[in-house]
């Protein structure tokens, strides 16, 4: 018996080391293998930095770290293709390359007048180390407050025509945070109430997406340069990972269909240590292509007046009939109130057939050269112009691309001759309704902000701007900087602007603009359509604003050109009020944003590129607030004076709205202001250099 122990032993000991080899085996096929870093990049000023590693079956990861912290863990990169195997596994570094830029740009128009870009940027050639050896580049671009990063397809004949069923693109944020968003591919666009909850309870998000971490710092999320692609959402899909979704395309499997050689829009994270800082990022912008347009002096910011709150009321009609809006004589009448309070333009819409049936039924009919009898085209134009204004264009679709594209250039044309230097688009469709003709003239419904959404919104533009006109839309794809390249493409709404203040249910709240601020905002200009000084909506509906609230959102909520949406009369009832949207401009050289936080209050100050007056705006949410601000955005050569425009002692949006503190005061470059908000409230300050 004893002799046989030691043999026991040793079998036992054998059978431990197999099952522990059959574990590591099993081990090896669950767990992927150790990414192995291949490349990596920083900011110009150390700030940021990003490290791409590919792990042994050959799948490329990106992270993002802030001062060596991390921000962004590893994340996916790459593609599900329709007609393909997937473009993401069996990948290899070809070759890499670092290239440092920085220049200085200056804007024809906007809210800064100069941009500085200056980056560090990463570009990655990416093969297959099996057949058909396909290629990708991916280029990251590294700023000091974000990154912006996109994918490249060379010109190869492994991979000529591109059909993408998905990105693979991840965001996944390393440390716990809280989220403002809008749910992603719903009915209703852009036009939604924003969500605050934590990160881990997103479900499927538009862009921009803010995010906060417990730990103080900010990242907005979105995209640049949307060309001929289909829009970024954001699915949560574990934890705090966030995968790109692409809109859907009902024409083909594939959601984008290109010819390679071609390039991805850029996906972008603002990253920054306070809210006002993610504002005062020009990512996005600087990952656009320069102006395309050349000399671009026609586009011009102005502000205007329009046929368009009174039909939200109830007053007037967009179709025919005894309440018709746009008739000659009403139209005469608004011009002549433009005229005498400086406004530069007048829209008008419903002139044109054929507005009397179903919206969403309708559109198909509807004629861009057409107008209704009692609206002379020919006539309102030559009055507009006797009096030294010019008219808006309205062109809404009602969805239906096909019926408009085929009208295109007549109706441009017919824009043109009259003097016309503006119009303003509609897109009005559920999402998915957008009807559109196929190569095979079949008619297809797509998403607005789908690839075919995209193509057409940039025929509209440089249609329009061969003919010197600017473009407005509404119910549009979202803005991701595209006016850098397309000067004439000056605004947009995207999101829930002033009607809903008529007849929504629920009407905007009163920390609405505070919260589109810091999400919405940052995309760029929204057509929000404010100065709604009655306060009241349709049938007597309460807007949870008071009226300096209405005023400082002309700084708030920036766009070139900017509505003075109430009906004449209210401006008369409300003439001191009233005395600070005549005064306001549209372009600034310079913006500084004071303070803020998403959903709660912002305050912020802006120069006037054609003076040295200073502006500044506040609004808050619906409690009471006290902010203080310095006046350090004053400079010291001039002497100042702050005219005032603020919430009276016992304002609120409920029960005092119109109660308002009208003065003038000396003030000096770095005093410190308080600024006491009401429920709803704002403050609108106008400083003038003496």
């Amino acid at each position: 018996m004893p002799s046989n122990q030691p043999r026991k032993r040793a079998d036992s000991w054998e059978d431990m080391m197999k099952a522990l080899l059959a574990a590591l085996a099993m081990a090896a096929l669950i767990l992927p293998l150790r990414a192995e870093t291949v490349a990596s990049v920083a900011s110009p000023g150390k700030v940021l930095s990003v490290s791409i590693s590919i792990d042994g079956d050959g799948r490329p990861t990106y992270s993002v770290s802030r001062q060596g912290k991390p921000v962004i863990a590893e994340s996916r990169l790459g593609f599900l293709l329709t007609d393909a195997p997937k473009l993401e596994r069996n990948l290899t570094l070809a070759s890499s390359e670092v290239t440092p830029h920085d220049e200085t740009w200056e804007q024809p128009w906007g809210e800064w007048r100069f941009i500085r870009n200056s980056y560090n940027e990463l570009r990655l050639h990416l093969k297959e180390k099996i057949a058909p050896g396909r290629k990708l580049d991916i280029v990251f671009r590294v700023y000091d407050d974000g990154v912006g990063f996109r994918y490249e397809f060379p010109d190869q004949a492994a991979l000529k025509n591109v059909h993408i069923g998905e990105e693979l693109t991840e965001f996944a944020v390393a440390d716990p945070a809280e989220a403002w968003w809008e749910v992603g591919g719903e009915w209703n666009r852009y036009e939604q109430l924003y969500q605050h909850t934590r990160l881990d309870q997103v479900s499927q998000a538009h862009t921009p997406l803010t995010v906060k971490t417990d730990k103080g710092l900010y990242i907005a999320f979105h995209e640049a340069a949307l060309v001929d692609y289909a829009g970024m959402w954001l699915r949560r899909v574990d934890g705090q990972r966030l995968k790109s979704v692409l809109s859907p395309s009902s024409q083909h499997a594939a959601k984008v269909t290109r010819l390679a050689p071609f390039n991805t829009p850029w996906r972008t994270m603002i990253i920054a240590d306070s809210a006002p800082a993610l504002y005062m990022s020009h990512l996005e912008l600087n990952l656009n292509e320069p102006n395309a347009l050349g000399d671009v002096k026609w586009v011009k910011p102005y502000k205007y007046v329009g046929i368009w709150w009174s039909m939200h009321l109830g007053l007037e009609t967009w179709g025919s009939g005894p309440h018709h809006g746009a008739t000659t004589e009403n139209t005469k009448r608004y011009i002549d109130f433009a005229a005498a309070n400086g406004f530069k333009e007048v829209l008008v819409e419903g002139w044109n057939y054929s507005w009397d049936d179903d919206w969403f039924a309708n559109g198909h009919e509807l004629s861009y050269t057409k107008p209704y009898p009692d609206f002379d085209i020919k006539e309102v134009a030559a009055y507009a112009k006797s009096k030294g204004v010019k008219i808006i264009g309205h062109h809404e679709t009602f969805g239906k691309i096909d019926n408009y594209e085929a009208q295109l250039p007549a109706a441009l044309d017919l824009l043109a001759s009259l003097g016309y230097d503006s119009i303003k688009t509609g897109y009005v469709a559920d999402a998915g309704g957008l009807r559109v003709k196929g190569p095979d003239d079949k008619l297809y419904y797509e998403y607005h902000d789908g690839q075919a959404s995209s193509v057409h919104h940039l025929k509209v533009v440089t249609e329009a701007a061969k003919r010197h006109i600017a473009v407005v839309d509404h119910e549009p794809i979202k803005d991701t900087g595209l006016r850098r390249t397309y000067p004439n493409w000056v605004s947009r709404e995207g999101a829930r602007g002033q009607e809903y203040n008529a007849w929504g249910n629920p009407p905007n709240p009163p920390n609405h603009e505070s919260l589109l601020f810091f999400t919405r905002m940052l995309a760029g200009p929204f057509d929000f359509t404010p100065g709604a000084l009655s306060l009241t909506g349709k049938g007597g509906q309460k807007i949870q604003n008071t009226i300096a609230h209405q005023l400082a959102d002309y700084i708030v909520i920036y766009s070139p050109v900017e509505m003075a949406c109430d009906l004449p009369e209210n401006y008369a009832k409300y003439a001191a009020a009233f005395q600070f949207i005549k005064d306001v401009p549209t372009d600034w050289q310079d913006t500084q944003v004071l303070a803020g936080e998403p959903g709660e209050y912002v305050a912020l100050a802006r120069k006037d590129r054609k003076s040295n007056n200073w502006y500044l705006g506040a609004v808050g949410d619906n409690s009471k607030r006290s902010l203080t601000v310095k006046l350090d955005f004053l400079d010291k050569k001039h002497h100042w004076v702050a005219e005032t425009y603020l919430d009276g002692k016992d304002a609120d949006w409920d029960l005092n709205p119109h109660a308002i503190d009208i003065a003038k005061r000396d003030v000096k470059p770095g005093e410190t202001l308080t600024l006491n908000l009401a429920r709803g409230g704002g403050a609108a300050i106008r400083f003038v250099a003496k």
